[in-house]
């Protein structure tokens, strides 16, 4: 009883700290500093979502398990955040990471469709870390 009674006191305080805030909708990941270099960040998580993906040549046999996911998830998120800053050269494959990452973070995609959305993941993320090398 005593520890439904401290949940009950905390649980407000911890909502109101939760609210959105206006001033970071647009905010996709946390962490960093705001002078990060864009590329290094994106990269950074590119090579970070890679260490879970099977090599090149080899989508077909991946296991799109839930670390898999969330990995992609993280990339997406950083992609989101600091795509728009990477050389302008590069908008068409941080646009096709950002749409391919949308599917490849959840599970209900039918697995052919993960497939394919990986094998175009990889073309778009190589182009961004050949980019900015």
């Amino acid at each position: 009883m005593k520890r439904l009674a401290t949940v009950a006191l905390i649980l407000p305080m911890f909502l109101v700290g939760c609210q959105d805030d206006p001033a970071s909708a647009e905010k996709y990941s946390t962490g960093g500093d705001p002078t990060d270099s864009p590329c290094a960040r994106v990269v950074s998580a590119i090579g970070y979502a890679n260490l879970l993906l099977r090599p090149k040549g080899q989508e077909d046999e991946q296991n799109f398990e839930d670390a898999v996911l969330g990995r992609l998830a993280e990339l997406r998120g950083i992609t989101l955040e600091f795509g728009g800053r990477l050389p302008g050269s590069l908008s068409g494959a941080v646009a096709t990471v950002k749409r391919t990452t949308a599917g490849l973070s959840r599970a209900d995609v039918p697995r052919e469709r993960q497939v394919a959305l990986l094998k175009e993941y990889r073309v778009a993320a190589d182009r961004i870390v050949a980019g900015c090398a």
